[in-house]
């Protein structure tokens, strides 16, 4: 790895080589030196990191620089053939408002009627609308009285209905805005002085009533072919807790948890059952489960750039050449290779984990006594190992075409909660975490089948769900 021009490694072999030289130091001058030397290692190791060689966000990178797009030979704007979106006027519009010709303006002659030429402005207005239910009320000969029957779910003198609920709750939870900023729309859009406790109050409201949701949506994850699985930190209170989610192109499933590993996989009731194919990132407590495995060549590939950038592995450059031609070759095929040819790739993947085996050796064994466990591996024998012992697990994509090359699925679902965590900061209680996570379930799944999440949060609260939800 270098630094401005120099490399660390050479530097701190050098010192290492200086140091055995020197038969004066005493014990502990020796053991702080080497302390200090492993410190700027790994100092130095994070330092390179970005998001072409590990997990760091682009928007984290230092100085990051946007690949400007090539010039193209078409002009800017629509090509012919394309089908535009520009407004276009309606044939009934709410107001129309007709604008008579000043005789007075026109030289003398005879006119006759010519119709009008339109011209339409389209414009919001945001109200609030007030309706109220006068129930009949008789009373017979005996002073008995006989009210008329109210609405289903109208039962006090005055309450919000479902458009306000569904509206406070998709600025909350679909479009992340903080309680205070939501009260400021709807008392300024609307002149509506909601309080933050009603606002937690509607969002407590939907978590309930998508309770025989989440159910049928585990449901439907279990009986998946294929589920993406990841898992991320969140803040709860200034503690740090886990959010886990597992997903397909169809529907979502968010969960809070305390623990990260496979006791809140348990927890979260889909992966105990499932019997298709788990997509993740080879965090070790998914392989608790039996079933097959297939791992993300994102991570992969980002690991390797960091093994041949930082630490000068020949073999990472080739191995990332070899699975993005993998990959090529397994979408031009349609997504599956034939057997032939998968065999070819599996060989010279073999090849290559032999030739890295002689650049990346193990570590000797140590013969210190009393020094138990494993011995300790560098970042890219890890990496190594992991892609040698994993090979089908790494290699599922290309033999099988419901087998993404990615878990950018998980990843992408996930990635919004990162950023209720940035404008928030944090969640303030367990509850609103569980309000989040089942509510941005529902409104993903939902967005996912054609269904924008105004609609389905409407739905909700009118006591219906969308017609993809079958709950008998």
């Amino acid at each position: 790895m270098t630094i401005d021009t120099n490399n660390v490694q050479d530097l701190i072999q050098k010192v290492k080589e200086q140091i055995e030289q020197e038969k004066d130091l005493s014990p502990a001058l020796k053991s702080s030196i080497e302390v200090l030397l492993l410190v700027v290692t790994m100092l130095a190791k994070r330092l390179g990191l970005n998001s072409k060689n590990s997990s760091t966000p682009p928007s984290a990178d230092p100085n990051r620089k946007k690949n400007s797009k090539p010039k193209g030979t078409q002009k800017p704007g629509g090509q012919k053939g394309h089908k535009g979106n520009n407004l276009q006027p309606v044939e009934n519009p709410d107001i129309v408002q007709k604008i008579p010709l000043d005789r007075n303006t026109l030289p003398e002659g005879q006119y006759r009627d010519g119709g009008y030429e339109r011209r339409q402005i389209v414009d919001l207005d945001i109200s609030a609308i007030v309706t109220e239910y006068q129930a009949e009320v008789l009373i017979n000969d005996q002073g008995k009285r006989f009210v008329a029957p109210f609405p289903e779910g109208v039962s006090r003198p005055a309450q919000y209905g479902p458009g306000v609920k569904a509206n406070s709750v998709y600025m909350s939870m679909f479009q992340l805005i903080p309680y205070n900023r939501v009260e400021d729309h709807f008392l300024e859009q609307m002149g509506m002085p909601i309080s933050g406790g009603s606002i937690f109050n509607f969002n407590q409201e939907a978590y309930e009533l998508l309770g025989s949701f989440e159910q049928w949506l585990c449901n439907k994850l279990i009986s998946s072919d294929v589920i993406h699985a990841d898992e991320t930190g969140i803040n709860i209170g200034g503690k740090r807790v886990w959010l886990h989610n597992a997903s397909t192109s169809w529907y979502t499933f968010f969960y809070p948890h305390h623990k990260r590993g496979h006791e809140a996989m348990d927890a979260m009731g889909v992966l105990p059952c499932f019997q298709g194919i788990l997509c993740h990132d080879h965090w070790k407590p998914y392989y608790h489960y039996n079933v097959d495995h297939a791992l993300c060549n994102a991570h992969h590939l980002r690991e390797l750039e960091w093994a041949w950038e930082k630490d000068n592995q020949h073999w990472a450059s080739e191995f990332i050449e070899l699975l993005k031609e993998i990959n090529k070759a397994t979408e031009a095929a349609g997504g599956c290779l034939d057997p032939p040819e998968a065999e070819h790739f599996r060989q010279l993947y073999r090849n290559l984990i032999q030739d890295a085996e002689k650049e990346c050796p193990p570590p000797e064994p140590d013969k210190r006594k009393g020094k138990r466990g494993r011995i300790p591996r560098s970042k890219s024998r890890n990496l190594l190992e992991r892609l040698r012992d994993y090979e089908f697990d790494v290699l599922r994509f290309m033999i099988d075409m419901r087998v993404p090359f990615t878990n950018n699925q998980a990843e992408n679902d996930v990635r919004m909660t990162k950023v209720q965590q940035k404008i928030s900061g944090c969640f303030r209680s367990w509850q609103g975490a569980e309000m989040f996570c089942r509510i941005r379930s529902y409104i993903s799944t939902c967005r996912k089948h054609g269904v924008s999440a105004t609609v389905a949060l409407r739905l909700l609260f009118e006591g219906k769900l969308p017609e993809f939800v079958d709950l008998n």
